[in-house]
């Protein structure tokens, strides 16, 4: 068993070793090709309490000890109506970790039920995104960063071609419409999901999943079947023929040819392939 002071000096360490092509290289190819990090930046890491935000947590720790770039960040984490046990959880984790966390509280879980009825997933993301860039400007902060990883993106591109009609990715930087001057950006854009659960497993450390009532409801009567889930297991059956599909489907978003389709949108405008006629 290690002990905990020892344990988070093994996984700061993993992070840069073990995992050095798989995570950190990743994690820096996307800060340096999108340039999410700049001289000056203040950075509010959102903390959810599962894998990805920690081991985000923990890359921007590993940021600051190493980069020459001069920047702040503040980790913060929202509790939108967390369990005692998961509550718990979260700051066991932290302190394993020598995370700092901020806490806030919201009323994001009962308002996202309330308003949404039987499918508040989508409303409650959006209203932790509004919670978190509030709780980032009140500190301070320019930016806030989400743990979305490689596998997200992924899985987001093929739930909109098949089930919303539409080709439409997983920005890794966004210009929020509603507070001025603040971005979200996501560090871990290059990232497999697989490397983030080895991390994990190779580490012993245990996170909290999804943590509202809606999804634990679900799972209770069987019905914990998602879409997202379900584009995990294809991804994953069609590994088993071409074991590089993920990348391939990841560099397909950053390579779209636009004068071979019919139409696109771009600023809220429609295009047609008439408009070369």
């Amino acid at each position: 068993m290690i002990a905990p002071d020892d344990k988070k000096a093994w996984v700061e360490r993993s992070i840069i070793t073990k995992f050095r092509k798989t995570i950190w290289a990743p994690f820096l190819e996307a800060l340096r090709v999108y340039e999410l990090v700049a001289e000056g930046d203040k950075i509010a890491v959102c903390i959810s309490g599962g894998k990805d935000s920690m081991l985000l947590a923990k890359l921007f720790q590993e940021l600051k000890r190493h980069s020459k770039t001069d920047f702040s960040v503040e980790y913060i984490c929202m509790d939108p109506g967390y369990n005692e046990a998961n509550y718990k959880k979260i700051e066991q984790n932290a302190a394993l970790l020598g995370v700092p966390i901020k806490f806030f509280k919201s009323d994001v879980f009962e308002a996202a039920n309330i308003v949404a009825g039987e499918k508040p997933c989508y409303m409650c993301a959006r209203m932790r995104r509004g919670c978190l860039y509030a709780e980032a400007a009140r500190l301070g902060c320019n930016k806030i960063a989400l743990g979305h990883h490689r596998s997200d993106v992924i899985e987001t591109t093929l739930m909109g071609m098949f089930y919303g009609g539409q080709i439409q990715g997983m920005m890794p930087r966004i210009k929020s419409a509603n507070f001025a001057g603040m971005e979200l950006i996501r560090p871990m854009y290059c990232i497999s999901e697989d490397d983030i659960e080895h991390w994990r497993d190779y580490n012993g450390l245990e996170f909290i999943a999804c943590a509202c009532s809606f999804t634990a409801r679900l799972e209770d009567d069987g019905q914990g079947r998602s879409v997202r889930r379900e584009m995990k297991e294809l991804v994953r059956e069609l590994k088993k023929r071409n074991p590089d599909v993920e990348k391939s489907i990841f560099k397909s978003i950053h390579n779209v040819q636009l004068d071979t389709l019919p139409g696109y949108k771009s600023e809220g405008v429609w295009h047609s392939l008439l408009e070369k006629f």
